[in-house]
């Protein structure tokens, strides 16, 4: 069987685009400039759960995880690693963090994570509140893994962002699929 000729044509690589900001003129990765970007009130808040055996949910409940209190110290962790996001992710820009709020809930059958970050900046924090959460669902995987080894992390999301050129950003409401999941 005779190949098809290919319809595709060969591109160059591309030297600049309004699309693709992280892009240098060689087409390398490389950090936005936000220098004359002014700077306003941001704000970024993001959320994720950890799903849980009722065996761990005990024990959190009740406080005898060997490794201690497993709410505050993902609670702690979430907060450091808001902190060092632009240690851990490549091109963002270090940010000078106003406040930064972490929680850590027991749900029936998760851990829910829900982070808030402030700053005056010309440039997000939705990173940073992405990262908190993550690394507080990471926490809480580690301090209890000795009791539950099927823990999953769900559902890390942006719930919203205020604040720079794009404005208002709002998600969606949720998934009820973890929800239905538990009552079944």
């Amino acid at each position: 069987m005779a190949k098809k000729k290919s319809t595709k044509r060969a591109t160059k690589p591309r030297s600049s685009s309004p699309s693709l900001s992280h892009l240098d003129a060689h087409g390398r990765a490389s950090m936005v400039d936000v220098g004359a970007k002014p700077v306003t009130q941001r704000r970024a808040v993001a959320e994720g759960r950890v799903q849980i055996s009722a065996a761990l949910a005990e024990c959190i409940a009740h406080n005898t995880l060997a490794k201690g209190d497993l709410l505050a110290v993902a609670r702690l962790a979430g907060i450091q690693a808001a902190k060092r996001t632009d240690e851990l992710i490549p091109l963002c820009h270090s940010l000078p963090l106003d406040s930064i709020d972490v929680r850590a809930e027991l749900r029936t059958d998760h851990v829910y994570l829900w982070a808030e970050a402030k700053v005056n900046a010309r440039t997000g924090v939705e990173m940073e509140a992405l990262t908190a959460v993550s690394i507080a669902a990471l926490t809480v995987v580690d301090m209890g893994k000795s009791i539950d080894r099927t823990m999953t992390i769900e559902g890390v999301r942006l719930l919203e962002k205020v604040g720079g050129r794009s404005g208002h950003f709002r998600a969606p409401a949720a998934s009820t699929k973890h929800v239905k999941r538990a009552r079944a």
